[in-house]
């Protein structure tokens, strides 16, 4: 039995230590998110990678609605669906592509959304600069087809993969004026756009928290039964001598 407790005590406590440390993580990215809701300030010439992720900016450029991309395995409220990224020129010709929300999946995949609601015109748009969606398993991730057809499905893709597409689709210059980081359009902007309920990735910090207290609760009460038990056994071991 104290083999079995030293084993068992040694895991819940690492369970939450490893919880714990989830938690440290995460709270800085939920940070800065919540900070993403302060004034907009301008990107101007400055490349997204000179910003905090999450900053709130404020940029102006001409959207190419022709060459939209539309992110796979993107769901909201447990329902499947499409997250719309859209080019947007920017004045110097660099291209930031601008997430414009969620869309349902319509149960076929040869009829994709119609996600034309934009047009070539100038605009000013704001929101939060963040990275594209990614995942661990290299099976969840497809690049963009290399046919001609637009907007052009893809998964879980590397700038690198956008940019390549975007090259083909008549942006030669993609690979060198392609920002890297996104912008999360504001659900309060005007833009023609979709379902928009920003959040920082995955299960908040506050679960993790909750989830090291809990294994250390468990340790605790671990720790409590194995001395309640072995008290009882030597008060009964003590009276059996006695008799």
């Amino acid at each position: 039995m104290s083999a079995l407790t030293v084993v068992l005590l040694t895991a819940f406590v690492s369970l939450g230590r490893w919880q714990w440390g989830r938690y440290e993580a995460k709270q800085p990215v939920w940070d800065a998110f919540a900070r993403g809701t302060d004034a907009a300030v301008p990107l101007g010439a400055e490349s997204t990678a000179r910003f905090a992720r999450f900053t709130h900016v404020r940029v102006s450029g001409e959207w190419v609605p022709q060459r939209q991309f539309l992110l796979d395995n993107q769901s909201l409220d447990g329902r499947p669906g499409y997250a719309v990224l859209t080019p947007l020129r920017l004045a110097d010709g660099r291209v930031l592509l601008v997430n414009r929300g969620w869309v349902p999946f319509g149960g076929f995949r040869d009829r994709l959304p119609d996600v034309s609601g934009v047009g070539p015109t100038p605009t000013t748009l704001t929101g939060r600069l963040d990275e594209l969606p990614a995942t661990g398993l290299a099976r969840g991730r497809a690049a963009p087809s290399a046919d001609a057809r637009w907007p052009k499905v893809t998964s879980f893709p590397s700038p690198a993969e956008l940019s390549a597409a975007l090259q083909a689709g008549g942006l030669p210059q993609a690979e060198r004026v392609l920002e890297r980081r996104i912008l999360l359009l504001d659900a309060a902007d005007p833009a023609p756009a979709y379902l928009r309920r920003w959040k920082p990735p995955g299960v908040g910090p506050d679960t993790h928290w909750a989830y090291a207290i809990q294994w250390w609760g468990f340790a605790a009460v671990l720790l409590i039964l194995y001395v309640a038990l072995n008290l009882r056994r030597a008060g009964t071991d003590g009276s059996e001598k006695r008799q």
